[in-house]
């Protein structure tokens, strides 16, 4: 596989975890069951073949970019759509296993009413996803995996369906400064499509202050979707449609290597800066993904 170019590291760059080879052992110090181990093998293998079938015909997924990986751990980042069945995000998980099973692991992230939840909580865990703090994804990297954050959360994924296609991460900017205080570079990550699953009509931002649902369940927005079965509904629980047949069309962009030095993550001007570059480097994907669709749902 290709390797994408990179500037000459920092003189204060943390030293990279070497990545385990294939069947090597694996670090025991994290409690198993919790994600941190990485996707279940045997779950994986079980379900590919449902996977590659939604995959391949039910959202005829096209996915490029692996190309373009750096051979250390990183750090992506992108925007995930749908409500929070986010199928977008399930199918960079499913295809990610696909194009290198074990010998790369790729950590997902998920809200924490997501990991939480019975029984689907669970099975989060044994795909390798973890909940989103800084410990759980600082563990990763020290395993040499790689993580993928979605920064725009609620926001992202229910943004309203004429938005579908902009790159929204909300404003949120710790994934700068855990890169760059973790050394490690991010790639971004663009994706269209997802967002045709499940239409948003109104983000409901008066509702949830209303409602209190940030004080809550850490949402800032009481979406109403059109979906189905429930046609026009107030969303904000995890199983409450079916996703529609929507084609799929997902990138990954070139990484961005930021500088460690410490005295910048101080620097708010630099954080600024490199979050648009990133957003920006989401945005420019997504359009150019969106300059193939000829319809709407069958792409």
């Amino acid at each position: 596989m290709a390797t994408a170019s990179r500037p000459t590291p920092h003189n204060t760059r943390k030293p990279q975890a070497k990545r385990p080879a294939s069947g090597s052992a694996q670090p025991t110090r994290y409690e198993p069951g919790q994600g941190l181990n990485g996707p279940d093998p045997k779950l994986m293998e079980k379900q590919s073949g449902i996977w590659n079938r939604l995959m391949d015909r039910y959202f005829r997924l096209e996915f490029d970019g692996f190309e373009n990986l750096p051979d250390e751990p990183c750090l992506l980042i992108g925007v995930h759509s749908g409500g929070p069945l986010t199928m977008d995000a399930w199918t960079v998980i499913m295809a990610w296993w696909r194009h290198f099973g074990n010998t790369r692991s790729l950590h997902g992230t998920a809200h924490d009413v997501l990991m939480n939840t019975p029984v689907l909580g669970e099975y989060f865990k044994r795909l390798g996803v973890i909940s989103p703090s800084k410990e759980n994804i600082r563990a990763a990297f020290d395993r040499g995996d790689d993580v993928i954050l979605w920064p725009g959360g609620e926001v992202d994924c229910y943004r309203k369906w004429t938005d579908r296609d902009r790159a929204v991460l909300g404003g949120r900017k710790g994934f700068i400064r855990l890169a760059m205080s973790t050394g490690v570079p991010i790639v971004p990550v663009a994706t269209i499509g997802g967002h045709d699953t499940l239409f948003v009509l109104s983000e409901g931002r008066g509702l949830a202050k209303k409602l209190k649902l940030k004080e809550r369940m850490r949402m800032e927005v009481a979406p109403i979707t059109l979906s189905w079965p429930l046609g026009l509904a107030l969303h904000i629980t995890p199983l409450q449609h079916v996703p529609l047949p929507a084609k799929i069309r997902t990138r990954i962009m070139d990484p961005i290597y930021l500088d460690n030095d410490p005295e910048r993550l101080n620097d708010q001007a630099y954080v600024d800066a490199m979050y648009a570059r990133i957003e920006g480097s989401i945005q420019s994907g997504m359009d150019e993904l969106a300059r193939k669709r000829k319809f709407l749902l069958f792409g």
